[in-house]
């Protein structure tokens, strides 16, 4: 059988529990996997499962690649390609899935494979991870993993890249690793490099990009990064602590803590959590024992809650805290202002979140028109909507007022 291969790929055929391959565009990466597992299928009766994160039909799948491979090896009378599923006559069997749609009981069905290869696994989240890894449990079982790096924070790239697993076999490799790398792709790459030299490091090399495609803040949070304003970011007692609250309960609610030094803002604190009550809140931020200034609350804190009679803004400062709601303002305006907040904003390394939430913050685009619309409410969207009150109330922060030490009557719980 003539089946030549990357150098950076020859692992494939070394057991190892994790194989992990990552880099960009033109690398052969999917190709190799392919291949590796045919021959590999063709030698020996195994069940490989074919993973990606979604799949909606078995076009959204590798099974295509599969079996042009079958064909490129001349094993077309060995494997037999049905529209679900590819056999071959040893017994072997390749079945195809989506990880998204499963649960843990679902996913039981795949205890006994020997090789489960999750492709374009950028995208796989942290719970499908969770789900599947603790599956696939039969004696000598591998995990494939194969994808082209988006984020860094992405579950797959910190799980596989930056915190594999002990023993792990994990490459970069990308174009100038293939020696197949066709001209077509050169004078594709080559023209990238010029027309779009932002994505090319991405694209072509495999680098982690520093925002979604598409982010509102992409610019800024890019040099927020870029420029190390994503730091250990110290607590200086001299100067007002002020909470900025965007409220939520099934929603996450976000509370950054920020002080203000000049025309400089230092968010020290960032807390993210839903299904809580106020008053928990307003404990977790007293024990940080910090100078107190101001609570900022959006508009809807004026609002009385039915099940209560009170607003959030009279429950806080029933609490003992300083309260003020956010001046009103069009949600595209708020961007305008955070803009014009984030390059002088430094952001302490336990607020990770909050940079995650910059980092995702991005608009819905319409299949009707295909232009940019409003911003998307997901999950990342709580964090970004307290920055931009952050904005807004920012030339109201003072270090003048009282903070002093906050009094907490018996209130019980309020949503």
């Amino acid at each position: 059988m003539n089946a030549p291969f990357p150098a950076k790929l020859r692992g494939l055929f070394s057991p190892c529990r994790y194989k992990v391959a990552h880099g960009g565009r033109g690398s052969a990466k999917s190709w190799s996997f392919a291949r590796a597992l045919l021959i590999q299928a063709a030698q020996s009766p195994l069940r490989i499962l074919c993973a990606r994160e979604v799949q909606k039909s078995i076009k959204d799948s590798v099974h295509k690649l599969l079996g042009d491979q079958i064909q490129s090896l001349g094993l077309g009378q060995f494997f037999t390609i049905t529209d679900t599923s590819i056999k071959g006559a040893n017994g072997t069997e390749f079945a195809f899935a989506g990880l998204a749609s499963h649960t843990v009981e679902s996913i039981k069905s795949f205890e006994g494979v020997d090789i489960v290869w999750v492709e374009e696994a950028q995208t796989v989240s942290k719970k499908s991870w969770d789900t599947l890894t603790p599956t696939i449990r039969k004696p000598g079982s591998e995990i494939w993993v194969s994808f082209n790096p988006d984020l860094d924070t992405d579950p797959t790239y910190q799980r596989f890249v930056l915190n594999p697993p002990p023993g792990a076999w994990v490459v970069q490799i990308n174009y100038n690793d293939n020696p197949w790398f066709p001209e077509e792709l050169e004078k594709e790459r080559v023209h990238c490099q010029f027309s779009d030299p932002k994505s090319y490091p991405n694209i072509w090399e495999g680098k982690c990009k520093s925002v979604v495609d598409g982010a509102i803040y992409a610019d800024e949070v890019g040099n927020l990064i870029e420029q190390g304003r994503h730091r250990d970011v110290p607590y200086d007692p001299m100067l007002k602590s002020h909470v900025i609250v965007d409220l939520g309960w099934n929603d996450a609610m976000s509370i950054g803590v920020v002080q203000k030094v000049a025309s400089e803002l230092r968010v020290i604190r960032y807390i993210e959590d839903s299904h809580r009550t106020l008053d928990s809140y307003s404990a977790e931020l007293r024990n940080m024992n910090l100078n107190w200034g101001t609570m900022y609350l959006p508009h809807d804190g004026a609002h009385k809650d039915f099940k209560t009679g009170m607003s959030s803004q009279q429950i806080m400062q029933n609490m003992g805290w300083t309260v003020q709601i956010t001046p009103s303002m069009s949600i595209e305006d708020g961007i305008r202002l955070a803009r014009m907040a984030l390059p002088r904003t430094y952001i302490d390394r336990q607020a990770s979140r909050l940079v995650e939430c910059l980092k995702r913050y991005r608009r819905g685009i319409p299949q009707t028109t295909n232009e940019p619309g409003a911003p998307l409410h997901d999950e990342f969207s709580h964090g970004a909507d307290m920055f931009r009150y952050l904005a807004i109330n920012a030339e109201s922060f003072s270090n003048d007022e009282w903070g002093g030490t906050l009094r907490y009557p018996s209130m019980g719980s309020y949503a």
